[in-house]
């Protein structure tokens, strides 16, 4: 028996602004909460939710693991998220290229495009 990935969770301190952030973002509703928990739509057809949990410390290092978000133009992709809370966290870099960025609680995701022929 394989497992399958059910929830992609983020802890933080306001699960609400953080929904509100990730699901205008994303463009994704919320689809269940409770008082310390938030889920939005699944990422994709039969895929994971994306959650919302809350703790009660504040992001203190680097993520051991973030989101990368496939856009066609990262910096239009950057000023949407900057207009939603976002900050960018460094300049473009890379063939592709990417962009690290944080969300309002601190935590790193990348804008990212596809290069041509590599299919990722």
């Amino acid at each position: 028996m394989r497992p399958k990935v059910a929830n992609v969770v983020i802890d933080c301190t306001d699960p609400e602004l953080m929904a509100a952030f990730w699901g205008a973002l994303l463009g994704m509703g919320v689809t269940g909460r409770d008082e310390d928990w938030v889920d939005l739509e699944p990422l994709g057809p039969g895929g994971p939710l994306l959650s919302f949990q809350q703790v009660p410390e504040p992001k203190r290092i680097k993520n051991r693991i973030h989101l990368d978000l496939d856009v066609p133009d990262i910096h239009a992709a950057g000023e949407r998220a900057r207009e939603l809370g976002a900050t960018p966290h460094g300049e473009p870099m890379g063939r592709g290229p990417f962009q690290v960025w944080l969300d309002p609680e601190g935590n790193e995701f990348c804008f990212v495009t596809e290069r041509e022929g590599d299919g990722s």
